[in-house]
């Protein structure tokens, strides 16, 4: 696609965006529509002026629907199959009456911006289905991988009927806590035989994750996945007991042959009903709306600063004299606050 054809394309995606109501956009996405529930994740996920009241609307419509929902976090090393298992995964979900909704994230480059965006031709046959809803979101520059309006396009997804959400990310390595912040179940995926099994996984995502499955565990892998499983089972005993009384568990599947799949899907409704009945799904989703306040704060005020033209002025001005050694960066962003506040 040549600039002008991206440029007239954003233009006419701007106006069809700006015409939303966000009123009768909410009635059809609660109708099961699932085009309408791709077009209302597009307008939260907008960064143009015009869309965010638009946006906000259609967030507190959804609201009092969301919350019904098993919410995964799914993660791994590079290679392990995410996009197969969830494949594997899902369909085992649907054929036990379930309604699935995958928010993909992407990586993106950091070279031109652009994202694969590729779990839709991966998903096949899920993508197909009438019963799932795939979206895959760019990552962008947001903390862990996961795109900035991931958190409310789940409220969307709620909303729509969706009752098991699954949020993949781009992969062990970047700050994993910000998917732990979202979900109510945390599935670390890894592979074995590839040298040894804990080296390059982070302690702290470890300690995040409610089971550790290691994939790919057919043919002459058979027997290393199951060695992997009792060295990560030792680990896992290892650390702190998880507050909601939730023991983690290990597991082996083959997405290929699908063995395992439904041992895991048993695994995630027992974990919903004891949690359930423990009280602590309430409090999880409570602490989440909290922290969901935070960054929602922390998001407007970065914004409004970035997008004052007095500010960004005086930052490249501070940013020249830090380089040049004639104030500290401590100074330099003392100064930059009052600027700030005065402008506020």
């Amino acid at each position: 696609m040549s600039k002008k054809d991206h440029s007239d394309w954003l233009s006419r995606r701007r106006k069809h965006l700006a015409g939303q109501d966000p009123d009768l956009l909410f009635q059809r996405i609660r109708q099961g529509d699932r085009v309408a529930l791709a077009e209302g994740i597009t307008l939260i996920e907008s960064e143009h002026p015009d869309h965010k009241l638009k946006a906000d609307r259609l967030i507190e419509l959804c609201l009092p629907h969301s919350g019904h929902s098993i919410r995964l976090g799914i993660t791994g090393v590079p290679g392990v199959g995410k996009s197969t298992f969830i494949e594997s995964f899902g369909s085992q979900l649907i054929a036990d009456g379930g309604k699935l909704a995958v928010l993909a994230i992407d990586p993106t480059s950091g070279i031109s911006g652009g994202s694969i965006l590729g779990d839709k031709t991966r998903m096949e046959v899920l993508s197909n289905h009438p019963d799932v809803f795939i979206r895959p979101s760019a990552a962008g520059d947001s903390l862990g991988g996961v795109a900035r309006k991931t958190r409310e396009s789940v409220f969307l997804c709620e909303a729509a009927g969706f009752d098991h959400i699954i949020i993949e990310t781009v992969g062990v390595g970047q700050s994993e806590t910000v998917v732990k912040s979202m979900v109510d179940f945390f599935l670390l995926l890894m592979l074995a035989g590839a040298g040894d099994e804990l080296q390059g996984i982070k302690k702290g995502i470890m300690e995040m994750a409610d089971a550790v499955i290691i994939t790919k565990a057919d043919g002459e892998n058979v027997l290393k996945a199951k060695q992997a499983e009792v060295q990560y089972k030792n680990a896992l005993h290892l650390f702190q007991p998880n507050p909601n009384g939730w023991i983690p568990e290990t597991g082996i599947c083959s997405s290929v042959e699908n063995t395992g799949i439904e041992e895991i899907v048993e695994m995630i409704k027992r974990f919903g009903r004891n949690m359930t009945l423990n009280g602590w799904l309430q409090k999880n989703r409570e602490s989440q709306s909290g922290k969901w306040l935070i960054e929602s704060l922390n998001e407007r005020i970065l914004d409004a600063f970035y997008t004052d033209s007095t500010c960004v002025t005086a930052l490249n001005e501070m940013k020249m004299k830090v380089i040049s050694n004639e104030i500290s960066p401590y100074r330099a962003a003392e100064e930059l606050y009052r600027i700030f506040q005065l402008k506020e």
